[in-house]
């Protein structure tokens, strides 16, 4: 640390001036400092070879106080670094630290932003340094994109947009990820719902240990990775509920357990009536007798895998003669599907189909909200004291549909 030079003038390796100081260090090299208009002591972030360099840094630091164009020489280097920082280093620092809602991001979300940036956007732009980006750039990467696949082009601009509206406006003023739509896109899939009819020989179609699994995703609009997790203990058949508190996903480090997707995941979904008995059959003949045991194991005892869960896809023959269908060999979601005509049918669309039959019921966008666990944290919280005794109410208009 440097101080202040004794009023003779001159210390031993110092010397004052009437801007700044210098110091001669042991290795011969020379050290500037000086005070600034911030009253503190700002030192030269490296030594100098002779004096007259050192002098002339302090000179350059005098010039830009008198000019009014002053600011601390680390934070001037700080800007420098980050002038010459290319978008691959800036963007693993960030998605590094990313936080949403003050927590960092599910291991799940962070391989899938990890995906597009490896597989669309750094072979493009990683080496690109931040800034030299223009409108121009970004909108020749985009249009490179591929077409084709229109909601990961748009999960893609989506990522960019983001990454770079977090630079700081010094180093970067204006975001040139501007193209109106482009983090928009219309998915190729129509999630077209179930009918109770369907619902029912969907089910039957399936192999026996899986048959609540598409009840309880359909009439309680679970999700896969909540229905994965489900063990003995969430399952209250007294009152009626299925209490949902974990989720289960796969990440590139393997299977990670944790909360649910969304803020108000956590919750107690009422189970229909009318599949309370098809609930109850499965717990006593499919799960084992641990409180701990998972309600719709794998084959090996763990987690069910979506692969296992969707199977393997029957060959389908025509009779030219009468001309009727048979599905030879396959089994899973991928035969109960096309036995029940619905070839393009998602284990997801379930949920949607749940949401939907829950609306018909007379759900008010809140109490559907409560049911599905869509909502955000704070907006649960407003109607959750509500929508929780509705649920009920909507779980048994719901059997009532199913039984007319």
């Amino acid at each position: 640390m440097l101080h202040e030079p004794s009023t003779s003038g001159h210390e031993k390796g110092r010397e004052r001036r009437g801007f700044g100081r210098l110091r001669k260090l042991p290795s011969k090299r020379w050290q500037a400092a000086y005070v600034g208009p911030d009253s503190l002591l700002h030192t030269a972030a490296t030594t100098f070879e002779d004096k007259d360099t050192a002098i002339a840094w302090l000179s350059g630091e005098r010039r830009l106080i008198q000019n009014e164009e002053w600011r601390p020489p680390s934070e001037r280097t700080q800007r420098r670094r980050k002038a010459q920082e290319t978008l691959a280093s800036f963007a693993s620092r960030w998605l590094e630290g990313r936080q949403v809602a003050g927590r960092p991001l599910k291991q799940r979300t962070k391989d899938h932003y990890q995906d597009l940036l490896d597989r669309l956007i750094l072979p493009s732009l990683g080496r690109r340094l931040l800034v030299t980006l223009t409108p121009d750039d970004v909108e020749d990467w985009y249009e490179s994109l591929d077409s084709s696949t229109p909601t990961y082009r748009a999960h893609a601009y989506g990522l960019l947009r983001t990454i770079l509206g977090s630079i700081d406006p010094a180093v970067m003023p204006v975001n040139p990820a501007r193209i109106r739509g482009a983090g928009a896109s219309r998915s190729k899939h129509s999630a077209e719902p179930l009918t109770v009819a369907e619902i029912e020989a969907l089910a039957d179609a399936m192999p026996a240990k899986r048959r609540a699994l598409v009840l309880l995703g359909a009439w309680c609009a679970l999700r896969f990775g909540e229905l994965a997790e489900l063990r003995r203990r969430d399952i209250d058949l007294t009152n009626g509920v299925v209490r949902v508190r974990r989720g289960v996903v796969r990440t590139r480090a393997g299977i990670e357990v944790g909360t649910p997707k969304s803020d108000a995941g956590v919750s107690d979904v009422a189970i229909p009536p009318h599949i309370i008995d098809d609930v109850r059959g499965h717990l006593s003949e499919h799960v084992d007798k641990d409180r701990d045991a998972l309600i719709f194991p794998g084959a090996n005892g763990g987690h069910l895998a979506p692969s296992t869960l969707y199977g393997k896809a029957p060959k389908v023959v025509r009779d030219p003669r009468t001309n009727t269908k048979e599905f030879v060999g396959g089994h899973g979601f991928y035969r109960a599907r096309l036995m029940i005509g619905r070839p393009t049918l998602h284990f997801h669309d379930l949920r949607h189909t749940g949401l939907t039959l829950a609306a018909q019921a007379g759900g008010t966008s809140a109490e559907l909200g409560y049911r599905g666990r869509q909502s955000t944290l704070s907006a649960a919280m407003r109607y959750q004291h509500a929508a929780k005794g509705r649920d009920k109410a909507i779980a048994e208009a719901l059997s009532k549909m199913a039984e007319s």
